[in-house]
């Protein structure tokens, strides 16, 4: 297995300046856009980053319907035997659900030496033991302590869990996720992994999904919460500045009408 295939990422610009352009740096290039435009409404356009994407979503259907879930061979997956997640505790009763991204939301990882890392985490590919390099996007600590408070909070990745479990021990350190979901659980869509939120378990009127990718949430752009991807730059504050919105978030009956506010301004 190829070393990065383990972990599911956008291309650091820095990193792979000779690329030809496609949907990666169209992506990038709207949440550039969007850090500007949150410069004079940090909440005006979270929803940019969705119709700037060249992903097509999956064929209308009617709003109970759950989107085709397809594999890579182009065959269509039975439905799960049972939901994503396990019952709600009584600890998190009442709370709504909030899906976060780990890569270039939370952390950014590379098999490149890193001299401020954060962690180095051992990772086994085809029996050899690979280094890998994680930096901690800022103010992380003080958004998930936060968001636990709040939320049921789910860690959901489209990387291995081989890279990604170990990453989330030394991230977590105050049990923050309940659970944590990996390549696994997504559905491959047309050439991305998709975070189905129809097979959480839970009602997707209260379930929010924070993530980097538009790809990521093809199935469900009006749960989303985009975030800029993040590499190194260390004066970064998205993670600080979206905790007063996710404090009034909580207070919502449901996701949809604080969301759709947004997208209406």
């Amino acid at each position: 297995m190829d070393g990065p295939a383990i972990i599911t990422q956008v291309t650091n610009p820095k990193e792979d300046k000779g690329r030809t352009p496609g949907s990666s740096e169209k992506a990038s290039q709207c949440n550039v856009s969007l850090k500007k435009q949150r410069s004079r409404s940090i909440l005006s356009s979270f929803f940019c980053c969705f119709r700037g994407y060249n992903v097509e979503p999956p064929p209308p259907s009617s709003p109970s319907a759950r989107p085709p879930l397809v594999e890579e061979n182009g065959g269509l997956q039975k439905p799960p035997a049972k939901y994503l997640l396990p019952e709600v505790t009584v600890l998190d009763y009442g709370k709504k659900c909030v899906v976060i991204d780990l890569d270039e939301t939370l952390v950014h990882s590379s098999f490149k030496p890193i001299s401020n890392a954060d962690f180095i985490v051992p990772v086994e590919i085809d029996g050899t033991v690979h280094q890998v390099y994680v930096l901690k996007r800022p103010h992380v600590d003080e958004f998930l302590q936060r968001m636990g408070q709040l939320f049921e909070c789910v860690l959901f990745t489209a990387s291995l869990a081989k890279y990604a479990d170990p990453v989330a021990d030394l991230l977590d350190r105050w049990g923050v996720f309940r659970a944590r979901l990996f390549r696994e659980s997504c559905v491959f869509h047309r050439g991305n992994y998709v975070k189905d939120l129809s097979r959480l378990g839970r009602e997707l009127s209260k379930v929010i999904i924070v993530d980097n990718s538009p790809a990521s949430y093809i199935f469900h752009p009006e749960n989303a919460v985009p975030v800029q991807s993040w590499f190194d730059d260390m004066t970064d504050t998205e993670l600080l500045d979206l905790i007063p919105f996710f404090e009034g978030l909580s207070r919502e009956d449901d996701v949809y009408s604080m969301l759709h506010g947004l997208c209406s301004r």
